[in-house]
């Protein structure tokens, strides 16, 4: 019996510093995905918060009951749901993705490379290990968006087993055409899943673009979102990615002993 697994990406204009207001769309939006049948579930870079840096510490104080009220949704509708959130580390914060599987933290993963452009070195720690979660829906490597300019990364998750690349994101204009060319990259090399996450519309300065994608192990589009608010979904299929790899057989064709 073949696998597959129906997936999701919410693309939404984040209002920056309320909680509140994102937590009811997020919350309304996995309510109707469960209806219809979706296993995995994720939403943009910070969803929750925005970088709103003057309050980002005192917003950070929140994650933990955000986590919880996810993690409730996630064992509610058997999902897994996966997002960013400021996490609380003494005077700053780390920017962290959570994986909620069934009610289950599956795993965190906090953003290793820092994007020194907007500031983010100034507000954020590092993080300093990767992260493959295993999950009720596969084996999940976890990016969050300025890794994604970062191959050697996800190679190391493909090497270690992951399936599935997901990559929320706040990626700005005038770069739409880096993000959909390093995903779909990031897909082909690796022979694995990508989705992602990004959100829309204008924050201060900053025009993002949404165009949120699901890819499947050949570098083919799933699904690809507008420049609006909208979720897209589409169906996983598993047999499809192993077919592909014996087909093209990157992974047992490397020479990492000359690289």
């Amino acid at each position: 019996m073949s696998r597959s697994v129906k997936a999701a990406a919410v693309q939404f204009n984040i209002s920056p510093g309320d909680i509140d207001s994102n937590l009811s769309y997020v919350r309304a939006e996995i309510e109707r995905l469960a209806g219809e049948g979706v296993r995995l579930v994720l939403l943009p870079e910070m969803w929750a918060t925005g970088f709103d840096y003057k309050q980002l510490n005192e917003l950070a104080k929140r994650s933990a009951e955000v986590v919880e009220e996810l993690g409730e949704l996630s064992r509610r509708h058997g999902m897994v749901v996966i997002g960013s959130l400021p996490e609380p580390h003494e005077d700053k914060v780390y920017n962290t993705a959570y994986v909620l599987d069934g009610g289950r933290v599956a795993g965190r993963y906090r953003k290793m490379h820092l994007f020194s452009l907007m500031q983010e070195d100034r507000f954020f720690d590092a993080g300093d290990s990767w992260l493959l979660a295993e999950t009720s829906v596969g084996k999940l490597g976890v990016f969050i968006c300025y890794d994604l300019r970062f191959p050697e990364l996800a190679r190391r998750l493909a090497v270690e087993g992951a399936e599935i690349l997901v990559v929320p994101g706040e990626w700005p204009k005038p770069r739409q055409e880096h993000w959909r060319t390093l995903l779909r990259a990031r897909a082909i090399e690796n022979q694995l899943f990508v989705i992602s996450a990004n959100c829309c519309g204008i924050v201060g300065k900053l025009d993002f673009f949404g165009m949120s994608m699901i890819i499947d192990a050949k570098g083919e589009l799933l699904a690809e979102a507008g420049y609006e608010t909208e979720t897209i979904v589409a169906t996983l299929d598993f047999a499809d990615m192993e077919g592909w790899r014996q087909q093209i057989s990157c992974f047992s064709d490397r020479k990492p002993e000359c690289y």
